[in-house]
Formats: structure tokens, C-alpha cells, sequence
């Protein structure tokens, strides 16, 4: 059954999307439910308006002080990172999320199933990494929240795969970004080329993956028959651009089940400050076992720290 909706309508839907602030856009979007005439053909468009009304309402009602419920996009961050997963519609990101985590959602074969972000922990061997879900990028709508939750992401992954060209659909992506002042430069990011198991010809995913990979990181990977998901989980954790050091007291095993997440460039003497301040002040000298040094080499304070090391701090 067709909406019929009025020109006034149409009128109120553009000035929302121009508007640039929170009250704005619910003044717009109140406006247009008010108009709209109530039959079934437009159910469907109401309830999404509702929607869309329900989490401004939620957004703005955040910045109002305490005791206010939260806005769906504030997800705390937990792990050693959190990488939100972007991409248009049905290019598996739910199942990606699903395939790396314990998170369970909402799967289907049509677009725009997921509405709200869903984060879900990823086990990379001794440590975790938050993997945030959220609602494709495609159309002329972005959630108002969007933007803001990719700013507060430690790192993306772009989520893209056949039929559609990839490289025709990383080119939408990055001019949407750039319509909400972000950009890909702008923060650590991977491409994750999902669903090559769709992808009858070697020779087209060979393409795809070099033209790919002169933009951004790439990693052809399938959710379905979970074809490259081990070296996935160990690309998701290398883009947060973070190292695992362990410690060990002197005559004793180091400990592999726990280890200090740190930064990349991290000095010796920055680990003694993160284990305890005395510790740093104390300081005399440290002793490494590394891919980068001979075992228990003796290093000074400005040693900078690499992955896998185990280290020996002497005070």
C-alpha cells in the first residue's frame, strides 16, 4: 500500500537532514510523524521514525547530567582494544562477530538487520579484543550517534565483500566518512575482504586483494567456512598497535597467562613504572630474553620494549 505522504512532509524531512544538532533533528523528525497520515502503508516508515526519534531522545537526554539513561552507542570498552566493524550492507559483519566471539547477533539475509552496535569479546591468545558490530553505512541515513561511536574506537575494520566491487564500495565508505569529518588515515585500519568463498575465479580475489592492499591492510577471509579467521584475530590485534611483554623474578619462569599489554616504543624503564613506581625509581638495570636479543641480555632504562619479550627488572 503506497505512504501518500503530503509535500510538507518531504519539506520537514529535508530540514532534517540538514539539521546539525540533536534538538534540531527531533524537532524535524516530530514533525514529520505529526503529518504523516496513519494507514498501513506508512507503518513501517512510523516505526522507524519512532526509532530514529527514541535514540536522539536518548542522545540528547545523555548531556543533561545524571541519573539519565545511557545513549545506545555509549558501549564500555573492555580487552586490550576495541575495533569497531564498518561496512555496508550485507557484507557479514554480524556473522564476522559471531564467527570471533561469543556474541550472538541478529543474523538474516537482508539488509540493515543490525540497528544498534553489539560489541562481542575476541580471544587472541593471551589476550582479548572488543569487536563492536554496528548498522551498515549505505543510503542517505547515518545514525546521529555514528560518527561519534567510530571517534571513540581505538582502531576499524572495514567490512566489504562480493558481488559488489570492493574497491567501487571502499570509495562509497571513505565519502561518507569524509561527510562526517573522518577519514581512514585518520586512525588505525584493515580491510577485512569477507565471503571469498562467493568468489568462483583465484584470478578476480588476487585482483581485488592487490588493489585492495595499495589503500589499506587486506585479509581475505570467509565466516562462513571460517577460512582465514586465526590470522584475522592476530591482524585485529596488531592494529592497535599494542605489544605483550611478560616478567619474571629473577630464578623464576615467567608467566605467559598474563601479560603486560603496552603500547608500541615502550621503554624498559616505562614497564618498571607501569609494574610499580618504587620499581622505576629503583632501577638499575634490566635483563631480556627476545627474538631481539641473546637470552638474558643485560639492557639499559632507554631499552624499547618488543613483542614477546620476557623481562628481568634489577633494582
Amino acid at each position: 500500500m503506497p505512504a501518500n505522504l503530503p509535500p510538507a512532509y518531504f519539506e520537514a524531512e529535508k530540514r532534517y537532514r540538514e539539521a546539525r544538532s540533536v534538538s534540531d533533528k527531533i524537532r524535524c523528525l516530530e514533525e514529520m510523524l505529526a503529518i504523516m497520515p496513519k494507514h498501513k502503508g506508512t507503518d513501517k516508515l512510523r516505526a522507524d521514525l519512532r526509532r530514529r526519534l527514541s535514540q536522539l531522545r536518548d542522545l540528547g537526554s545523555a548531556r543533561h547530567g545524571p541519573g539519565r539513561r545511557a545513549p545506545v552507542y555509549l558501549l564500555d570498552k573492555e580487552g586490550v582494544g576495541q575495533v569497531a566493524l564498518i561496512g555496508p550492507p550485507n557484507t557479514g559483519k554480524s556473522s564476522l562477530v559471531a564467527a570471533l566471539t561469543k556474541a550472538q547477533p541478529l543474523i538474516a539475509p537482508y539488509p540493515f538487520t543490525t540497528r544498534t552496535p553489539l560489541a562481542g569479546m575476541m580471544r587472541f591468545e593471551n589476550v582479548q579484543v572488543q569487536l563492536v558490530d554496528t548498522p551498515p553505512v549505505g543510503g542517505d541515513f547515518l545514525e546521529p550517534w555514528f560518527p561519534d561511536l567510530l571517534r571513540r574506537a581505538d582502531a576499524w575494520a572495514i567490512v566489504l565483500a562480493p558481488p559488489a566491487d570492493p574497491t567501487e564500495e571502499l570509495d562509497r565508505l571513505a565519502a561518507i566518512l569524509t561527510g562526517c569529518q573522518l577519514s581512514l588515515a585518520s586512525r588505525p585500519a584493515l580491510v577485512i575482504l569477507n565471503q571469498v568463498d562467493l568468489l568462483d575465479d583465484p584470478e578476480e580475489e588476487a585482483l581485488y586483494l592487490d588493489l585492495l592492499r595499495e589503500r589499506l591492510p587486506t585479509w581475505p577471509v570467509s565466516a562462513e567456512t571460517r577460512r582465514g579467521l586465526p590470522e584475522l584475530k592476530a591482524a585485529l590485534f596488531g592494529i592497535l598497535g599494542l605489544i605483550r611483554v611478560y616478567t619474571r623474578a629473577p630464578g623464576k619462569a615467567a608467566n605467559y597467562n598474563a601479560p603486560f599489554v603496552l603500547p608500541r616504543n615502550t621503554t624498559v624503564l616505562e614497564l618498571a613504572g607501569r609494574i610499580h613506581h618504587d620499581l622505576a625509581r629503583q632501577f638499575k638495570f634490566a635483563r631480556v630474553w627476545g627474538r631481539e636479543t641473546f637470552p638474558g641480555q643485560r639492557v639499559q632504562r632507554d631499552y624499547v620494549l618488543q613483542e614477546g619479550d620476557v623481562v628481568e627488572i634489577h633494582t
